[in-house]
């Protein structure tokens, strides 16, 4: 069929844009006319010819409506020590000094061979509907069922059946009126294990239907699960790993600032909703981070933690042990982005930098990059 006649079609309604694909069996096809279609409807007709990329990508498993995909640049920060072991850590962004900033917290944490410490606490993804009872006295019951142990083996006996990994740890039952919000902790193996999850609290609900006949569930996510925002519940319970880092920065490894004003740049900054950092999320797009900083060793060297409890993951391998060495690997990483913006910050180099590299043709070679403050 040609060009032109598959886009009239798509133009008179007679073949749904969002079907192409299935229609045409080709996916680079599909998103050219679409492309054309969606540019021939707009006021300045520009994407049909655009310089969008649409060529030599693999669609099979994309998003909907698809018109071409966005190459980002792909950074290398590190090495940096972890645990003992060395790390190279690739960075996607067009964002100008960024992977050279963490690069440098990647050497100074790695400085004499230190390196960061990691720990996974707890390791769980959660899913918390919202279900509705006739009144306060049933959503009591229910709470009370569910907390005890009959109650739980038979919410895990069926939550476990929909998956060969996901298993549930705990439900925790918080009310509002005739409200349940109904909290689902389960281990999820290597997966980040949303949708997994999501499958076995719907067996599970279907359980508790059977028991309680006039509930009904308001929504498959509610407040508690709580997903995509930072949120107190997750700073309490932990949502997929919980994993904290640390470092100790010998003093030496210190200048154009001192010890003391990188602890107190760090209070005064560091502040943010749902978490204490300075720009966790530029490393990875975590809720909840905590970045502390004190001086150790009669104040000579730095003290440095970055605790996240809700780094949600998922990787291919052996079962739970890769997701978790991905998280501690983040997790320091962000503690490397931590550390070289404060530094920055505390050096009064920040804007300068950027200003160079992000603007300027050709870097000067004497223009320290965010950091700097930290010997090379």
């Amino acid at each position: 069929m040609a060009l032109c006649t598959v886009i009239a079609l798509v133009q008179s309604n007679k073949l749904p844009g969002y079907a192409l694909e299935k229609k045409l069996g080709d996916f680079t096809r599909a998103v050219r006319i679409r492309r054309a279609v969606i540019s021939r409807a707009s006021t300045t007709r520009s994407l049909e010819h655009s310089a969008l990329p649409m060529e030599h990508y693999d669609y099979a498993r994309c998003c909907e409506n698809v018109i071409g995909y966005t190459p980002l640049p792909l950074g290398v920060a590190g090495p940096i020590r972890i645990d003992g072991a060395l790390y190279h850590i690739p960075m996607a962004t067009t964002e100008g000094c960024l992977v050279a900033s963490t690069s440098r917290g990647c050497k100074a944490i790695s400085a004499g061979g230190r390196g960061a410490t990691t720990v996974v606490v707890d390791d769980g993804m959660t899913r918390g509907p919202a279900v509705e009872f006739t009144s306060i006295c049933e959503a009591a019951d229910c709470k009370r069922w569910i907390e005890h142990e009959d109650g739980f083996d038979a919410l895990a006996d069926a939550f476990n059946a929909t998956s060969r990994f996901a298993r549930l740890q705990s439900v925790k039952v918080m009310l509002a009126g005739p409200l349940a919000f109904v909290r689902f902790k389960a281990t999820t193996g290597d997966a980040m294990g949303m949708n997994m999850i999501s499958k076995g609290v719907e067996r599970a609900l279907e359980t508790l239907a059977d028991r309680y006949p006039e509930m009904r569930v308001v929504s498959i996510s509610g407040n508690t699960c709580s997903d995509k925002k930072p949120a107190a519940v997750n700073w309490i319970e932990g949502r997929g790993k919980s994993t904290l880092a640390e470092c100790t920065i010998a003093g030496d490894v210190v200048e154009s600032t001192t010890v003391a004003d990188l602890v107190r740049l760090n209070t005064a900054v560091a502040g943010s909703i749902g978490g204490f950092n300075a720009h966790a999320s530029n490393i990875d797009p975590a809720q909840n981070c905590m970045t502390l900083m004190q001086a150790v060793n009669d104040g000579r060297d730095l003290h440095l933690s970055c605790t996240m409890p809700c780094i949600e993951v998922g990787t291919i391998g052996e079962p739970g042990a890769h997701a978790r060495q991905l998280a501690r690997i983040i997790c320091a990483s962000v503690m490397a982005g931590e550390l070289s913006l404060c530094a920055a910050l505390a050096a009064g180099h920040l804007v300068q930098s950027h200003m160079a590299h992000n603007r300027a043709t050709k870097p000067a070679a004497s223009t320290p990059v965010p950091g700097s403050c930290l010997r090379s």
